[in-house]
């Protein structure tokens, strides 16, 4: 069955009749009321607000001039871009700098004492990048919030230490180390899955997935949490599902027709609820499982799987390309309000300093620059995912690494 249309972003352009209504009763970014069920009560926006010290929430947002503090005294039509979409077709919220405000956000989930995981991969050479992604996250994200950074890496001695605020804390967890940095990747579905069960869900109440050949450059917040929120693909948000590098080959977990999709979500930057995260990654793992008893990897790895995912269970929040963004690659379209996440360094990661989130955009690029590869009816369409970035496993797998392959080992506060 045919999935639903693509929409490009530049259509909210066309969508503006109808967003009016749309941005007060499906954008949790704009609205206090559909953070909670409970915030539905009558007297109930009033009430938690008193009990946080602060004014009434609800005359200051809905009534320009309110006798709150300056940043509710704003009218919610304030809360809206006329220049992109802003909500997915099945009314998931799109997030772009403009479309909440943070100050109401903050305040709510405050209200409810939230703690935000935040796992990235430091494997061999990578643990390099470590320092400086924890130094900016320390700078730029979930500011005012409890946090737990979980460093997964072979190598728990190497990793520096970073001076972190009150209420943040980092877990550096051992695991071993794979040859190849494909399955380094696919491997993390595994461990975030297994770990969620022995700790995550214990721990955090968010869970946040990224590459850690990052840096923070601007503002990331809790206007990002949501129960599953997977993020653009900054190469193929304005492109055409059949630009999309998808899993095309029906042998594959990962597939996905040429006539199905609705985004291309990054690999690098995902995360929700822990109980979501844990599903999706334990979906995605034991789908990599089948595939390689199959003799067959997906073309863009845990990637590909995440896509297909999020395909068939969709999210509810979108990040929109501002929260991960490469300038060198892709320069500075007029839709970018602010750069949450860049690349952190060139010349030191994979494939000539290129991060591995933008793998899939540098192929695609070579392969549309390609004159003899362009089909004839469409410059846009790249045909079926290619096959010669991998080579299939010959013999079936060895079994999966045992529970203490993996341990932790220490933590830093």
């Amino acid at each position: 069955m045919a999935g639903p249309s693509m929409c490009s972003l530049e259509e909210g352009i066309h969508r503006q009749s109808w967003f009016c209504v749309l941005n007060l009763g499906t954008l949790p970014s704009c609205s206090y009321r559909v953070l909670s069920p409970r915030s539905l009560m009558p007297g109930r926006l009033e009430l938690e607000a008193r009990r946080a010290g602060g004014p009434s929430v609800l005359a200051g947002v809905l009534a320009v001039g309110g006798d709150g503090p300056p940043c509710y005294r704003m009218p919610l039509a304030i809360c809206s871009r006329k220049d992109v979409l802003v909500v997915t077709p099945w009314l998931a919220p799109i997030v772009w700098e403009g479309t909440f405000n943070t100050d109401i956000l903050n305040e709510q989930f405050r209200l409810r004492n939230t703690t935000i995981g935040l796992t990235v991969f430091a494997i061999k050479k990578y643990v390099a990048f470590v320092k400086l992604f924890l130094e900016t996250a320390e700078k730029h994200f979930m500011v005012g919030h409890r946090v737990h950074y979980y460093v997964f890496t072979d190598q728990a001695a190497a990793v520096p230490h970073v001076a972190l605020g009150a209420g943040r804390q980092l877990s550096v967890l051992e695991v071993r180390a794979y040859e190849r940095w494909q399955d380094v990747s696919m491997r993390r579905m595994e461990m975030i899955s297994d770990f969620c069960e022995r700790r995550f869900l214990r721990e955090v109440d968010y869970l946040v997935c990224a590459d850690v050949d990052m840096k923070f450059s601007d503002h990331v917040g809790v206007e990002i949490l949501s129960p599953l929120f997977g993020t653009l693909h900054p190469g193929f948000y304005g492109s055409s599902r059949e630009a999309f590098t998808y899993e095309r080959r029906p042998q594959s977990q990962a597939y996905i027709p040429k006539d199905e999709g609705d985004f291309y979500y990054l690999g690098g930057f995902f995360g929700g609820s822990v109980q979501e995260v844990q599903r999706l990654t334990r979906a995605c793992h034991q789908a990599m499982m089948i595939d390689q008893a199959n003799g067959i990897e997906a073309v863009w790895h845990d990637e590909s799987h995440l896509n297909k995912y999020l395909l068939r269970h969709k999210p509810t929040k979108v990040l929109s390309p501002e929260y991960l963004w490469d300038q060198q690659l892709l320069g500075w379209p007029p839709i970018l309000k602010k750069l949450s996440l860049s690349a952190a360094a060139r010349g030191s990661g994979r494939a000539a300093g290129i991060p591995v989130s933008f793998l899939p955009l540098v192929l695609a690029e070579l392969v549309k620059s390609a004159s003899f590869l362009r089909p004839v009816e469409s410059n846009r369409s790249l045909g079926p995912a290619p096959t010669s970035n991998h080579t299939p496993l010959p013999s079936p797998p060895p079994p999966p690494p045992q529970r203490h392959d993996y341990i932790h080992r220490h933590t830093h506060t």
